[in-house]
């Protein structure tokens, strides 16, 4: 690529963002160069053109600066880092290059635009420091400017990583080969330097922003590796040129100890959030009836993030009961969250100073109608909800500020004028007047200067090349004053200007600028005049999101028939005829979904084994008591008729499995090592789910190492967890003889005219089928390899009646060359049904149609 002077500039600004796109603001377009052409034109679907015969080191990519909107959303989605480069001033006034700087630099992690958001899931940063021992870990989403920091064991860590799923992860560069051991390959990840980690730097950036000489406040300290990971994110806000930031106004901590644990597989098995499967539903997608988008984010948060305190689910559940018995406080609730909208995101617009005037608008609208909602609130015996009203802030003079300042109907943007209500400064109010009154004005002028000359036609008009100018056709130029003063000659007439509507040009033209100078400075003064709102109405919109959700979980019970679950300290759960959340809303209309009753606890059944064949319902059922718990103690409603839930630290589920390659682990690697992770964290308070351990190996393999998962989860005081072990190992079903907390329970089918019927009921007692050939004979699995399964599997039984662990090969192998000998042995009806039809056939005689219809009955008597 040639060394212009254009692209000595854009080498210029690239050398300083190298890792990110840049797109170049020239003329009307912006252009990308290089690789990053040749990226973006991938990732957006537009032309690739080059300079040098299609060489990728000269590519171009570019498109419409008007665009932007368009185009910036899909390249931050993509993963991309953006650096935007505009021109500074205005090529027509610029002598020699035009001066360009780089204006915002946009990140998955750092995005603030809504076009840019997804406005009903938080757009989390994150930043993780690796110690010896432990690991420091910080969560920023500077759209709303909630701070978070925690620290603890590595996997503790990926825990609250799966929890937040943040959009991009910083990481010390030094560092990167232990950050993928701890955590994978599955984030996008950017390394800073390893000086940004170090504690000091990151505790004396953090006081600077606060402007605090310590954190003690936040009840944080300078030694906490969650500490120097917060100071990290707040070096790279500076590094992205986001400075801007007085909404994040405080740094929490996540106490570990609040919440219920629940790992990175359980969060996946259980299908709380995105399945990543086409089609499929989540938990949060059917239980969200949220008004609001930040009411949504906290309904995602509450569901990660469920409660172990009985004080604060209980808080939650009566403030669910009371929203159920009083109807006009749940509609006022709903009209307040209607009118509020996504109060907490416009707050980190204010505090970036990109907030529209419509927007502060918006913003009045919601502090407005917070007011009758707080003293209503104030008056309920819900000891909650009056807590809440204690706590709203009505933020009076901010709102009285924006129905003074701000017009009723401003425009769009503060660039186009008209924003500023009349009254507030009377200088604008006097250029306005002169601006308004200058079509009159003119026209006034027009109709003297035709009276005064004797031309009818003549016409005073304005363009942006040569202002106010008189036209006057050829046929009257000869009655044209000898003062006036020819500006331009056209085909049929003449353009003139005089002193007077030169000078009139220039008040009104001076006016117009003015107005948007005085306009924007006013505007300006407004939104710093806000921030010093920040931090209560950050308040307020948190409120007002945990009200969002509790609503939403009153509208979900009253819509799927939810009950309220009994939640106390004991150590058992008591389900009646619960039911699975998703799966029973995802049935075809007028199926039902079959309720199941179950119970668990330390002392009887503290083990349940479910047998039973496949499709007939348990994974469904272990998954739906897991549901039911984590529900009931985030505080919602729960899906059963009643439901006594003594509280759980944590919940496990190892279900299903699939192999993790690019890290060198097989399918059952990846099954034992979520075991392990289960064995080595679960204590007598959790709740344990495996469906199918180790199917991944050997029969004798898995059925050992089921067998002493379970006697372990049994016999060690310090891991006897509530557990439910659904299996087709049906040896596993001696364990309740030997063992007295063990149980069987299998779900029920019937064997009706050679088919099996799925009840989907749980019942008392051990399976001894698995149904496994009726459920491939369900999915279309050929005829013949159906029946030579059923046929092994017979020789299998008959042989292990018999006491014979060993596997019959020679007999079946036996079986086998038999069955393809020949079509016309006799010991199979429907071959020889077939060799009857052929033999029957008079080839001499027979036609081509008749040929073919008899191959068409002899298909269907085989069933091919």
């Amino acid at each position: 690529m040639s060394e212009t002077p254009l692209m000595k500039q854009y080498n210029s600004f690239k050398a300083k963002h190298p890792d990110a796109i840049l797109l170049f603001r020239v003329g009307d377009f912006y252009e990308t160069f290089s690789d990053d052409a040749v990226r973006t034109a991938a990732i957006l679907g537009i032309t690739l053109t080059s300079r040098n015969n299609g060489s990728s080191n000269n590519a171009l990519a570019g498109f419409p600066h008007h665009a932007l909107d368009t185009y910036l959303p899909k390249l931050v989605r993509a993963g991309m880092r953006v650096a935007v480069c505009d021109q500074l001033e205005d090529p027509k006034l610029a002598k020699g290059l035009v001066k360009r700087g780089i204006t915002e630099l946009v990140t998955p992690g750092v995005a603030i635009g809504d076009n840019v958001l997804e406005n009903r899931e938080n757009n989390f940063l994150a930043a993780v420091h690796l110690a010896h021992q432990r690991v420091g870990v910080a969560f920023l989403d500077i759209s709303t400017g909630e701070f978070m920091m925690a620290d603890g064991t590595a996997d503790y860590i990926d825990r609250l990583l799966a929890t937040f799923k943040p959009k991009e992860v910083l990481f010390e560069k030094g560092k990167r080969q232990t950050f993928v051991e701890h955590f994978g390959n599955k984030w996008l990840t950017f390394p800073l330097d390893d000086w940004a980690f170090m504690p000091q730097t990151a505790y004396e950036r953090l006081t600077k922003h606060f402007e605090t000489l310590s954190l003690k406040g936040f009840g944080i300290n300078a030694d906490e590796l969650g500490t120097t990971a917060a100071g990290a994110v707040m070096h790279y806000l500076d590094i992205t040129q986001h400075d801007r930031t007085r909404h994040i106004s405080r740094l929490a901590r996540i106490d570990g100890d609040r919440y219920v644990w629940l790992d990175k597989f359980t969060i996946r098995n259980l299908e709380l959030f995105d399945t990543g499967l086409d089609g499929a539903t989540s938990l949060a997608a059917i239980i969200d009836k949220t008004t609001t988008p930040m009411g949504s984010r906290m309904l995602k948060r509450w569901i990660a993030m469920p409660l172990k305190d009985k004080i604060a689910i209980d808080q939650r559940l009566d403030t669910v009961t009371t929203l159920g018995e009083d109807d006009q406080l749940r509609q006022l609730l709903h009209q307040t969250l209607v009118a509020v909208g996504d109060l907490e995101r416009l707050v980190g617009k204010i505090s970036s100073q990109r907030i529209a005037p419509r927007e502060l608008l918006q913003l009045r609208r919601a502090l407005d109608a917070i007011v009758p909602l707080k003293q209503t609130l104030a008056q309920q015996p819900n000891e909650y909800l009056r807590s809440v009203a204690a706590q709203i802030e009505e933020c009076a003079d901010a709102r009285q500020k924006i129905a003074t300042e701000i017009d009723p109907e401003p425009a769009t943007t503060i660039a186009k004028g008209g924003v500023i209500a009349r009254g507030v400064l009377p200088e604008l109010d006097e250029l306005r007047d002169l601006s308004q009154s200058s079509k009159a004005y003119l026209a006034d002028m027009q109709t003297r200067l035709s009276i005064e000359t004797g031309i009818p036609s003549l016409r005073i008009s304005f363009n942006n090349v040569f202002g106010y100018y008189i036209e006057v056709r050829n046929t009257h130029k000869d009655r044209v004053p000898t003062t006036w003063i020819r500006k331009q000659t056209l085909a049929q007439a003449e353009r003139y200007i005089t002193d007077e509507l030169k000078e009139y040009e220039t008040k009104i033209l001076t006016a117009d600028e003015r107005m948007l100078e005085l306009e924007a400075a006013l505007y300006g003064r407004l939104v710093q005049f806000l921030g010093n709102y920040l931090q209560p109405i950050q308040n307020d919109a948190q409120l007002l999101a945990s009200l969002d959700v509790l609503l939403s979980f009153r509208t979900a019970a009253d819509e799927f028939d939810y009950c309220r679950p009994e939640v106390d300290n004991s150590d058992a759960i008591d389900i009646t005829d619960g039911r699975h959340p998703i799966i029973e809303r995802l049935l075809p209309e007028g199926d039902l979904y079959v309720a199941n009753s179950l119970r668990l606890d330390t002392e009887g059944e503290q083990i349940i084994i479910v047998t039973g064949p496949n499709m007939a319902g348990k994974s469904a059922l272990l998954r739906q008591t897991a549901l039911i718990v984590l529900m009931a103690q985030m505080g919602s409603f729960v899906p059963a008729k009643e439901a006594r839930i003594g509280l759980v630290d944590k919940i496990f589920t190892r279900v299903g499995a699939s192999d993790n390659l690019s890290q060198g682990e097989s399918t059952f690697m990846v099954e034992m090592l979520e075991a392990a992770s289960i064995l080595n964290n679960v204590t007598p308070r959790s709740l344990v789910l495996f469906d199918e351990l180790g199917r991944g190996t050997s029969t004798y393999d898995g059925i050992s190492l089921a067998w002493a998962i379970v006697e372990h989860l049994h016999e060690n005081p310090s891991a006897r967890a509530k557990t439910l072990f659904a299996t087709h190992y049906h040896e596993l079903n001696a364990m309740e003889q030997q063992h007295k907390r063990i149980c069987n329970y299998n779900v029920a089918v019937r064997e009706m005219g050679g088919k099996v019927i799925f009840l989907r009921k749980l019942t008392r007692g051990g399976s001894e089928h698995s149904f496994g050939i009726h459920v491939a004979r369900l999915a279309g699995m050929p005829r013949s390899v159906v029946r030579r399964a059923e046929e092994i599997l017979q020789t299998l039984e008959e042989t292990r009646k018999q006491g014979d662990m060993s596997l019959p090969v020679e007999k079946i192998d036996s079986q086998q060359s038999g069955y393809q000998l020949s079509i016309f042995q006799l010991d199979d009806p429907v071959l020889r049904q077939v060799r009857d039809q052929i033999n029957g056939i008079d080839i001499n005689n027979l036609t081509p149609i008749e040929a073919l219809n008899k191959l068409s009955e002899m298909k269907r008597i085989l069933c091919l």
